[in-house]
This record gives structure tokens, sequence and C-alpha cells, in this order.
């Protein structure tokens, strides 16, 4: 059983659009009654209180003129960010803390073709939908896209302007990440024991298999860790992460560093 198996007999509680139990489907045979076009948008969160509803009102605004798109919410939050959620007509999921875990719970739970993982402070170009579409019928099997900071600062500029480079160290979770489900299955989903750099294990995985494409339209997210941390200290403290990474060091130090340097 591959780790996206794992994640959809896990006991998380999921909730509907309507507010009653999803159905929790115990074997593989949940995703032949899914549908193979549409999009499923899986966004894990962990305290995001302060931004959730807006992500979730510019989705939805975009999304609404589309029948076959859904929103799941992989939550794992001590405040009330939960609560937010559960106003908006969205699916609702509750698993095991842990980014990849809660996007592993999420796609066990996509009734689409395309799966779609954006951050909670990550909001989507207004073309998002029709940009993955045309990109998958076109046969591009995954890809991310290009990043904005919603700071107009120089600097951030100049770091957002790197995520069209075809380089794996200008590749990052928030330029959120498309997927065709058959290929996500294919190569076991996101890996469950990774808390740091899943995005970057994650697109080795699918390279092995297929080519990632870096999309021209561009998803804007927040730049708060960079105003905590200081710009071009934080930049640093993401090259080393990457550095530490392609060296080949466990996941232990990598975390270790992270929150060692790292204010959220």
């Amino acid at each position: 059983m591959n780790s996206l198996e794992e994640a959809m007999v896990a006991e998380s509680q999921c909730i509907n659009r309507k507010g009653f139990p999803a159905p929790q489907e115990q074997n593989s045979h949940y995703f032949k009654a899914m549908s193979d076009s549409g999009i499923s948008i899986i966004i894990p969160t962990c305290n995001e209180e302060a931004g959730i509803a807006r992500t979730l009102e510019t989705l939805l605004a975009i999304t609404g003129r589309y029948v076959d798109t859904e929103i799941i919410v992989c939550d794992a939050s001590s405040d009330r960010t939960r609560e937010i959620v559960s106003t908006f007509p969205v699916v609702l999921c509750r698993p095991e803390k842990g980014r990849s875990r809660q996007m592993n719970a999420g796609a066990a739970l996509a009734r689409h073709g395309i799966l779609y993982f954006l951050h909670a402070d990550t909001l989507p170009p207004e073309s998002v939908i029709d940009d993955i579409l045309e990109a998958v019928r076109g046969g591009k099997q995954a890809g991310c896209f290009q990043m904005q900071f919603d700071d107009p600062h120089p600097i951030m500029a100049l770091f957002g302007w790197f995520t069209r480079v075809p380089l794996s160290i200008c590749r990052g979770g928030d330029q959120s990440l498309f997927i065709t489900r058959e290929l996500f299955r294919s190569i076991g989903g996101f890996n469950p024991d990774m808390q740091v750099m899943e995005d970057i294990d994650i697109i080795q995985r699918i390279e092995s298999r297929s080519a990632f494409h870096i999309l021209d339209s561009h998803v804007v997210t927040s730049a708060r860790k960079y105003h905590r941390n200081g710009m071009l200290r934080l930049q640093a403290i993401f090259g080393t992460i990457h550095l530490m990474y392609a060296l080949g060091a466990d996941q232990e130090s990598i975390i270790r560093y992270y929150h060692e340097n790292i204010e959220w």
C-alpha cells in the first residue's frame, strides 16, 4: 500500500459541503467512482484563521463559473481555522498534522482527475482553472505557476522573477502544484514522512516519470515570513535548506535548522 492509499484509509474526520459526515471509503474501489475530468483544489491548513476566509472567497468566486471543480481543506489547526472553513461550501477534512499527510488525505477524497495543491496564504490567478485545463489537455501532466509576492519591494519582485527559472532551487510549494490524479497515484503521492522539502521531493519524482511545466500565469503569495525574518536573511536560510537537502541531510537535521532559524 502506498502513502496515498494509506491516507485514504486513515482515520481522519471529514465533513462534506452540507455538514454531514463524508463517505470514508476503505479500499481502492473509491477511485473508480470518481470523475476523470475537472479539478480538485486541495488546501492544507494549520492555524490560518487570519487569512483562510479571503482565500476561500477568492477561490469560490473563480470556481463558481465551472461545474467540475471542488475545494477540499485539510485542516490540522488549533485556532479558529476549522470554524471559519466550516461556514463555506467546501469539503473540510481533519487528518493527522503534517502538510504531506494532509495533502495526501485531501487527494484521497478528491473526486476529479486533476489535483491542484494550493497553500492557504497563496491566491491563484483568476484564469487558474482554464490555465490548468489547457495545460493538461495539451499533454502536460504536472506543473506549477510562476509566483509574485504581495509586497512590491524590488527585492521581493526579484525573488518572484526567479520562479520562472526551471531549476530545483527556484521551486517551492508556494508556487502551487497541479498534477493528474493518475500520475499522483503512480508516484505514491507526497512522502508522508517528510515535513520539510516535500514539495521538492515530489517534483523530483514527477520528473522521473514526466516533464514538469512552469505555466506563464502567476500566483500571489504572502510575504509575511520575509517580513518577520528579513528578506535577504530568509532567502539565505531557504538556500541553506536546499543545499542541506541536496547533500543528503536527514529530515531531523533540516527540521531542526528550520525551526531554529525561521520565525512564524
